[in-house]
């Protein structure tokens, strides 16, 4: 009975210090992620105004640019694929995994070879267990990117999509896609972050579906030094904000379900101790009562052993 007690008395100690952990782990992430949401909050109108401008310029302008224009056969794609950098946060990273899976199966259904770039060890570490190939990885921002991350990946990226056309040399031929894809977490609530998946490069640019009316007056825009220096100039900073605005989410999605996990841990640490308690308290009380029942037993033994001599 005491080697029992002794034992369940570690494991509460054990399950404790475990619970400080996970408590620990559940504050730290819920401080980040109000600034993880402002963050993202804040990257959104720029992101959203620069994309309109990009549309603009590729609308009313007659330049066929590489990264603007859609290709008849499309035959490689590269995937941006978003994850964290650490663990204890649910199936956050794995959610993201399924949906880059599902994204790269059905690229190839279309007849389209995938090149994978990675974002966070958690995709590196997936692909390199598997053996399966990727072209490059940036790791150790998932928590807390800044915008030279997003700079760095996309610059990569525009060069690979833009091989084909204009930078033949600079990068093995190989590498040239056609379609640029990002695989990425959106946070939507604190209780709700879904992996979603969109299309950066080419352009997409949704024109209205009505035609003007004569008495309509069209917006005239001129382009200095001239269409293609703008889109030249606009198309990389374009793709730079989308990915970053991606990571934005990506982070505070990260932290949000790191906070949920963490929670659910120290909710499952307390449950544990509480029933080990109970364990303890039932054994120890069963050892008294066996105690004091050998006791109470020894000392009639005695009185009749007693008795019987005189």
């Amino acid at each position: 009975m005491a080697a029992s007690v002794r034992e369940l008395r570690a494991k509460i100690r054990s399950t404790q210090a475990t619970k400080k952990i996970t408590r620990a782990m559940e504050l730290i992430a819920a401080s980040r992620i109000i600034k993880a949401q402002q963050r993202a909050a804040a990257a959104a109108p720029y992101a959203r105004e620069l994309t309109r401008a990009v549309s603009a310029v590729a609308t009313f302008s007659n330049v066929d640019h590489p990264l603007t224009t859609e290709k008849e056969n499309p035959t490689k794609a590269a995937v941006l694929v978003i994850t964290s950098d650490r663990g204890l946060a649910g199936a956050y990273s794995s959610a993201v995994l399924k949906e880059a899976e599902r994204l790269v199966e059905k690229l190839q259904g279309e007849g389209k070879d995938v090149d994978l770039y990675l974002s966070g060890r958690k995709a590196e570490a997936y692909y390199r267990f598997r053996g399966r190939e990727f072209v490059e990885s940036w790791t150790g921002f998932s928590d807390q990117p800044q915008y030279s991350d997003a700079r760095e990946i996309g610059n990569t990226l525009v060069r690979t999509f833009a091989l084909s056309e204009t930078d033949e040399e600079a990068l093995d031929p190989a590498l040239a896609s056609d379609e640029l894809h990002v695989v990425f977490t959106r946070f939507k609530s604190m209780l709700t972050q879904e992996p979603d998946v969109i299309r950066l490069l080419p352009l997409e640019v949704v024109e209205g579906t009505e035609a003007p009316s004569a008495d309509d007056v069209l917006p005239l825009y001129e382009f200095e030094p001239s269409a293609h220096d703008v889109l030249d100039a606009l198309l990389p900073k374009y793709v730079h904000s989308r990915i970053y605005y991606c990571l934005l989410q990506a982070s505070a999605s990260e932290l949000a379900a790191r906070q949920k996990a963490m929670k659910s841990a120290t909710d499952n640490a307390q449950d544990l101790i509480e029933k080990y308690t109970r364990t303890a308290n039932q054994a120890r009380q069963a050892g008294i009562t066996q105690e004091i029942s050998e006791i109470v037993g020894g000392a009639n033994a005695l009185a009749d052993a007693t008795a019987g001599s005189e």
